[in-house]
């Protein structure tokens, strides 16, 4: 269930597409937000560009990447294409159009880039020089492209696109063409935010003369999706360096098998003979996001050993190609191991992974297992790239937006190339992120990131909210967000006390598994120990304590309600589950609440089980006093609407002062400006009525 993504799929989410004329539709590009002393506001947040899609040149000399811009007034964005110099210099906007671009990927010349726009209606794949100049259509295929990558000498070309799934309602009856019915006969008919019609597929193509032609669906007739969704991109595909194979991810089950299991695969798939095989048969959690070393002897990719449990550990498992002979790289690494990157000399792999609430870049020596931390500090890196004696990656913290940064690969010293969101930036006061060790309830240290209001002055009192996280495996790291945004929170002057409760990577699995069939127990545990040592900071009001969260800190949320014996004054829950045994009946992904609650809430010798469903907030609501705000989205078809529509008509009926937001066009998470803008105002309009 976690919801912690890569910033580039949530900034490509919301991207609206148009067929208009560009001279009738106006281009949105960069904003200049008025900032008054210094304080964030919604306005000012959805006012930044947000970076993604970098790619460095073959030859390491430049960077290729995306901006999104976002218009509150047109309730939609925009993203363009810019291209600096590896070291900073000579950073140009090389697109300015009322279309999306996005996806864009150097060739090999380094002179040319392709890329996807939807200026013809759907997106299609078009080329351009680097500059900006010459640019022109190249595919016109009905339903478009998602994703695509070309092979190593450029003559083939992998895209992703969608085909159709099961038969609909037309297909069984023709004469009634303008029915809206869907006719359900499986588990899996809808999937995070939409009903599944569609499947996408990889296909192979042979590309000539700026022309793609003969194009083969990898996985023609079959009813499975590569990449996976509903995150899954072109990450899940690689090209061998010899172009004679491409290695996909792919889970080969449907309805209740695949809502019951997370065992993907890594297949290769043979462009001469068309024939494919199965390279992680008999592992049966998560494998995925293969990628061949540039001299083509070995296969990386993020592996969990376990099936069903979608938090497992990601293990750099790597394989010899010619003998097929695994290897756990990350044995003794009790860490993730994320977006995987070969050196240039095929001896060493990069990646990121989160360890104490941060996340840094690390090498995997091949030869003799040696894991090194290459950076420092209090941020995440989300990628990494070689770039002609140097890495390139995108980092983001608490208190900055994603930037691109140069990192000296024997150092670690960083510096900033992008500069995107440095106007806004400088205008604005941000407050302090402290890092705190508190003793939990079983003598353990827990991290716990304070943030203070900006210009926070130590004898005064101030409200104090506890964020609870998601997930519920989701770090609270430095992550930077454009709904739960720390700072924003700071600018209105709040303390925020954000745990990284029992259950949260980062600090072992050990610490990460405790959550599994324990929820309402030692992370609820966690979050009170968190809260109880803040209130005796002089500067905390302990009268006015607030408690947010969404997701499984919606769930807790609502859990705390009915057992916080007074300490909080407001809550507010986003997406959250009221009622599990609701929830194990209404999610689509079955595999997590089979893991995570132990099991159906039917089964009564299920000693796991039965304590899970035991913990479910909707049987603590006798014991609701205290104002609590709910909000949800309808097309959020993991936790579904009607749990907190549960959850609001409880506390109405107990006399509990209570208020709903219900998007009915948003998922788990709010993509549209003025939605968000929306959100925000409701946040800060509760808390402030019951805090202040």
């Amino acid at each position: 269930m976690k919801t912690i993504l890569k910033t580039t799929f949530m900034a490509l989410a919301v991207l609206t597409t148009s067929c208009a004329p560009k001279d009738e539709t106006p281009v949105i590009g960069k904003q200049n937000p008025n900032i008054e002393n210094g304080r964030m506001t919604p306005e000012v947040l959805w006012s930044f560009g947000r970076i993604g899609g970098t790619q460095v040149s073959s030859d390491g000399t430049k960077i290729l990447y995306s901006v999104s811009y976002y218009s509150i007034p047109e309730n939609k964005s925009n993203s363009e294409l810019f291209v600096m110099n590896a070291d900073g210099s000579d950073k140009k906007q090389i697109t300015k159009t009322a279309t999306r671009e996005a996806a864009a990927k150097w060739m090999k010349d380094g002179e040319h880039l392709a890329f996807l726009s939807s200026e013809s209606g759907t997106m299609q794949l078009w080329m351009m020089k680097a500059d900006g100049t010459d640019r022109q259509q190249i595919t016109e295929r009905e339903g478009g492209i998602n994703d695509f990558s070309f092979s190593p000498n450029e003559s083939k070309l992998l895209f992703v696109a969608d085909v159709k799934y099961g038969e609909r309602t037309v297909d069984k009856y023709p004469d009634l063409p303008k029915a809206s019915g869907i006719i359900v006969n499986d588990l899996m008919h809808k999937h995070w935010d939409e009903w599944v019609k569609t499947v996408p597929h990889p296909f192979i193509a042979d590309f000539k003369n700026n022309k793609m032609e003969n194009e083969t669906d990898i996985l023609e007739g079959e009813p499975y999706e590569s990449p996976m969704k509903p995150f899954g991109g072109i990450e899940q595909l690689a090209w061998s360096p010899d172009g004679k194979t491409v290695a996909y991810t792919c889970r080969k089950k449907t309805g209740k098998e695949y809502a019951l299991s997370t065992n993907s695969d890594i297949y290769f798939y043979s462009i001469e003979t068309g024939k494919t095989e199965n390279k992680t048969e008999g592992m049966m959690g998560y494998d995925q996001n293969p990628t061949f070393s540039p001299d083509g002897k070995w296969l990386a990719w993020e592996s969990m050993e376990r099936e069903g449990c979608e938090s497992d550990k990601k293990r750099l498992f790597f394989m010899n190609v010619a003998t097929g002979e695994k290897t756990d790289l990350s044995a003794d690494f009790d860490q993730n191991s994320e977006a995987l990157v070969w050196t240039s000399d095929s001896k060493s792999i990069y990646f990121v992974s989160c360890w104490h609430a941060v996340t840094q870049i690390y090498r995997a020596d091949i030869a003799d297992k040696k894991i090194t931390q290459l950076t420092k500090g209090v941020h995440d890196y989300a990628s990494v790239a070689e770039a002609k004696g140097k890495l390139i990656g995108v980092k983001h913290s608490m208190s900055v937006p994603d930037e691109i940064y140069a990192i000296d690969s024997k150092t670690g010293t960083e510096t900033e190339l992008s500069f995107e969101n440095k106007e806004i930036l400088a205008q604005l006061e941000m407050g302090k992120v402290e890092e705190r060790w508190v003793t939990t309830t079983d003598n353990k240290q827990m991290l716990v990131w304070v943030i203070y209001p900006p210009k926070f002055d130590p004898n005064k009192k101030y409200p104090t909210l506890l964020y609870c996280q998601g997930g519920p495996q989701s770090p609270v790291s430095q992550f930077w967000s454009y709904r739960w945004n720390f700072q924003i929170m700071a600018a209105n002057d709040y303390i925020i006390v954000a745990p990284n409760r029992r259950g949260l990577p980062g600090f072992g699995q050990e610490w990460l598994d405790q959550i599994s069939g324990d929820y309402g127990g030692q992370n609820m545990k966690d979050y009170l120990s968190a809260i109880d040592a803040l209130a005796e900071e002089p500067f905390v009001n302990k009268d006015k304590l607030g408690c947010v969260g969404a997701s499984y800190g919606g769930f807790s949320v609502y859990w705390l309600a009915g057992h916080h014996q007074k300490r909080f004054k407001a809550f507010i829950a986003h997406d959250g589950m009221f009622n599990l045994p609701q929830q194990y009946l209404e999610t689509e992904e079955m595999w997590f609440v089979n893991w995570d609650l132990g099991g159906p809430y039917w089964d009564k010798s299920n000693a796991v089980a039965q304590k899970s469903y035991a913990n479910s907030p909707h049987l603590f609501v006798d014991k609701w006093d205290t104002p609590i705000l709910v909000i949800h989205g309808e097309k959020d078809y993991r936790i579904l609407a009607s749990q907190g529509m549960a959850a609001f008509n409880a506390a109405i009926l107990r006399g509990v002062p209570a208020e709903m937001l219900i998007f009915p066009d948003e998922n788990h998470w709010v993509l549209q400006p003025q939605n968000g803008i929306l959100w925000q105002r409701t946040y800060f309009e509760w808390l402030d009525k019951w805090l202040k």
